[in-house]
């Protein structure tokens, strides 16, 4: 995550121009601090592994119900393929993901208790 998909996007901070839309602006940004997160995943794996869960989820749920559909009407523009290049390096996080422990860690662990009894 920090090195693919940092590399781009703040290679497109860095050197977009300035009439850039907000909106892409935005999600350029978060996308820099979640390659910066993820830098700390390099040092502790297991503690940053929810970072990598919620980047896996937002961007495979945009990829399927915005760009796919996007691609499937016909509706497909430079803004959507823009952010596409940034999301798409998604597919390697499923391959490096460490799904036997999530599975262990968030499915079948029981949950903690939201208070502690006294």
């Amino acid at each position: 995550m920090a090195s693919f998909m940092g590399y781009f996007v703040w290679r497109n901070l860095l050197f977009a121009s300035a009439d850039v839309p907000v909106p892409q602006t935005l999600s350029r940004s978060m996308l820099a601090a979640l390659a910066l997160l993820s830098l700390l995943g390099v040092r502790y794996p297991v503690q940053m592994l929810p970072l990598m869960i919620y980047e896996v989820t937002w961007k495979t749920i945009w990829l399927v119900l915005i760009a796919f559909r996007a691609w499937l009407a016909g509706k497909w523009t430079s803004d959507i393929e823009s952010l596409f290049n940034d999301c798409i390096g998604i597919v390697l996080a499923y391959i490096f993901m460490p799904w036997r422990y999530v599975w262990a860690r968030y499915v079948v662990q029981p949950m903690e208790p939201l208070r502690q009894a006294k």
